[in-house]
């Protein structure tokens, strides 16, 4: 990607009021994101201090809350965006909990500027529960799924 257009990028970045900005050229991509407050602070952990990745960080309101002690894996969102359970809305969700999955399977979707990305399920198990409602907002690294 040619630098001039990153540059413009950036000058259209600080010159509105949008926090975040990814382009995607072919293989190319870029993102550029504004360093604010609330921005740093999931990020400014001392090594002593990581929350454990077992751990179920608090979900958005409305979310279904998992057991405090889940002992599975959880399959966390690889990018912001909207959770959906399903491939389309008159379609059945693709996990239900209880249902065994194997490594490669679809487990649900996230929509991230008009792309809508398959999650596919990197180990195999029992999905124990669904973390996100469908249709919710979702964070990078936010978890949606338990395996156990």
């Amino acid at each position: 990607m040619d630098i001039r257009k990153v540059k413009k990028l950036i000058e259209l970045l600080e010159s509105s009021d949008i926090a975040e900005i990814e382009i995607k050229e072919g293989e190319e991509a870029v993102r550029i994101s504004r360093g604010t407050a609330a921005t740093i602070a999931p990020v400014a952990y001392s090594p002593g201090t990581i929350p454990n990745v077992s751990t179920p960080i608090a979900s958005p309101m409305g979310a279904e809350a998992a057991a405090p002690d889940t002992k599975g894996k959880i399959i966390q969102s690889p990018m912001v965006g909207t959770f959906y359970r399903a491939p389309s809305p008159s379609s059945p969700p693709f996990v239900e909990i209880g249902k065994h999955v194997k490594v490669g399977d679809p487990v649900c979707i996230v929509e991230a500027m008009k792309m809508m990305n398959q999650i596919e399920a990197d180990h195999a198990g029992v999905v124990e529960a669904i973390l996100i409602e469908d249709g919710e907002p979702v964070e990078f690294d936010q978890p949606l799924i338990t395996i156990v």
